[in-house]
């Protein structure tokens, strides 16, 4: 046994090692590895004591899955392990398709906090709302729960049902609502014309691959209108390549986007827009964000909203501006790591506080039941009719006031 762990520690200390040169090499020849070597020693002794005493023959591997969940997820709620399965499973999100029940999550101090429900899925339909605590799962705690174990236990096959209990804020005790799972097919933008066809809209959905080339032929489609509105709400972000790429469509070239710091010289970036506007700069625009806007989402509004290309109405914005990068590991697991935190042109640092509208205009609880109810009836009767709210009709009026504005 002492052989055993000997050589552990001996692998564990080349593996250390040999990272931290390879990280640190450009910037100095010599590092002190002593903390290292009592970090490691340390975790051999824990190693070598649940070998000899616990209960059952431990599984190395799942031991070592875990010591990796908990080394990233010390880090923040971002930064995660994932094992083989896990690991492809996240990697088809972003493609538009994959099955359960449409709601982005986070876990946050152990908790399941909801970052948003994805529009026109069973998450959505059954009022699922930005900033939910999923406090069980079919009965089942999530308090215990991985991030990923809870997104397993949430998946299924279409038609099947999972109940969820539900904390919310401002609703004294916790909720149980039942959702039948379905195919989730996200149709990342939509349009429609307001205001007898004088302003389009577009609904942007999620940030994914394809999402770019779509609001581009929304755009074209819209560029003689009286203004534009951009519905974000409840889109909880996606691809940082297709939020840069639609925010380059809507700015004059040469105007900053976002930009990346971080600890590593190759996460700092700058993002400019590199070509001219799809439509007149001159045209109004109107955005719309709730707390459910998150990452991507933000980082459009922040363009927008600094280089003053839109107006911004509706709720403060979620609050992630972290950026992370995907790691595949030889056996098919990977590590998903926060790299960078972004800065808005400005240079705000919106983690944790979101992005403040110019028109500030909440929704209370009543007015998005009363919306989603009317939305529902809409689809049920084979209509895709936009169902008005006060923050939509606010950034009708926005653009009805900056057209006066122009004409005066």
């Amino acid at each position: 046994m002492k052989s055993k762990i000997s050589m552990t520690l001996g692998i564990l200390l080349i593996f250390i090692a040999g990272m931290s040169f390879g990280l640190s090499s450009s910037k100095s020849d010599k590092k002190d590895y002593s903390e290292e070597v009592k970090i490691i020693k340390t975790y051999t002794d824990v190693l070598k004591l649940i070998e000899d005493n616990y209960v059952d023959t431990p599984d190395k591997k799942q031991l070592l899955y875990g010591s990796l969940r908990g080394m990233l997820s010390a880090l923040d709620p971002y930064s995660t392990f994932f094992t083989p399965e896990e690991f492809k499973e996240f990697t088809s999100e972003t493609q538009g398709e994959f099955g359960g029940l449409g709601i982005e999550i986070s876990m946050e101090s152990n908790k399941l906090l909801v970052v948003s429900p994805i529009e026109d899925t069973p998450a959505y339909r059954a009022g699922i709302k930005a900033g939910d605590w999923i406090v069980e799962i079919d009965g089942e705690p999530t308090d215990k729960m991985t991030l990923f174990q809870a997104v397993k236990k949430m998946r299924g096959k279409p038609g099947t049902k999972v109940t969820l209990t539900i904390f919310r804020k401002g609703i004294e005790k916790p909720f149980k609502v039942e959702i039948t799972r379905d195919l989730i097919k996200v149709k990342s933008v939509k349009t429609k014309e307001l205001e007898n066809g004088k302003i389009g809209y577009i609904r942007l959905t999620q940030f994914q691959e394809n999402s770019a080339e779509e609001f581009q032929r929304a755009l074209k489609q819209f560029k003689d209108k009286e203004g534009i509105v951009i519905d974000l709400r409840n889109n909880p972000g996606g691809l940082l390549t297709s939020a840069v790429s639609i925010s380059d469509m809507l700015l004059q070239k040469g105007k900053m986007i976002v930009y990346t710091q971080g600890r590593d010289e190759k996460n700092k970036e700058e993002f400019f827009s590199q070509s001219e506007p799809v439509i007149p700069t001159k045209l109004p625009i109107a955005v719309i964000v709730n707390k459910g806007s998150a990452s991507a989402s933000e980082i459009l509004t922040g363009a927008l909203k600094d280089n003053k290309r839109a107006i911004i109405v509706g709720d403060t914005t979620f609050g992630k501006a972290s950026v992370q990068t995907l790691i595949p590991l030889p056996d098919g697991s990977g590590v998903k790591l926060t790299v960078a935190h972004y800065y808005t042109p400005a240079g705000n640092l919106i983690m944790n506080k979101g992005i403040t509208p110019d028109i500030i205009v909440k929704m209370t609880e009543e007015q998005e039941s009363e919306k989603a109810k009317a939305e529902r009836e809409a689809k049920m009767n084979g209509k895709e009719d936009i169902v008005k709210d006060p923050q939509l009709d606010a950034a009708i009026n926005a653009i009805k006031i900056l057209n006066f504005a122009k004409s005066n």
